[in-house]
């Protein structure tokens, strides 16, 4: 990997983290107000067993008061971020990783495994991209001809 390379992905990192910080300060001054465990769902159109799962394996802590939960600031930033690396096609321990790197300002260790499993990441969307323009100029073909014929006929 080129310098270059390297310097932007460090910086892109370092980005991501500051992305971080900025979703919680922007949660908490939306509102101070705590979402309930069905908000919760609603806000981040998720299932409730999605929801109850992600707190089963420790992604998301919720205050909890009797039998009832609620996510502040630092939920909602956290699952932002689930969702985020979900759309991207992380693992959840990918995630896992990740969240524990911006909240303990991992090391460079952590960070440098991180921007390796980003690279891989990257390079198998890139991957499908490329299956799916494939499977898109062939089913265009398949239309164009049947098109053809019916034109003829």
């Amino acid at each position: 990997m080129g310098l270059n390379s390297q310097l932007l992905q460090e910086h892109l990192l370092l980005l991501a983290a500051d992305e971080f910080i900025l979703l919680i300060r922007e949660f908490m001054l939306m509102s101070e107000k705590r979402l309930s465990f069905k908000e919760m769902c609603a806000k981040y159109d998720v299932t409730p067993r999605t929801l109850r799962y992600y707190e089963y394996i420790e992604l998301l802590h919720p205050t909890r008061e009797g039998r009832a939960r609620f996510y502040g600031a630092r939920e909602c930033a956290r699952m932002t971020l689930i969702l985020r690396g979900r759309k991207f096609g992380f693992s959840l321990e990918d995630i896992r990783q990740w969240l524990q790197m911006y909240e303990h300002e991992g090391t460079d260790a952590q960070m440098r495994d991180w921007i390796e499993k980003a690279d891989r990441q990257l390079a198998e969307l890139a991957e499908q991209r490329s299956q799916l323009d494939d499977a898109m100029q062939e089913l265009k073909a398949l239309r164009d001809e049947t098109a053809g014929s019916l034109s003829k006929a």
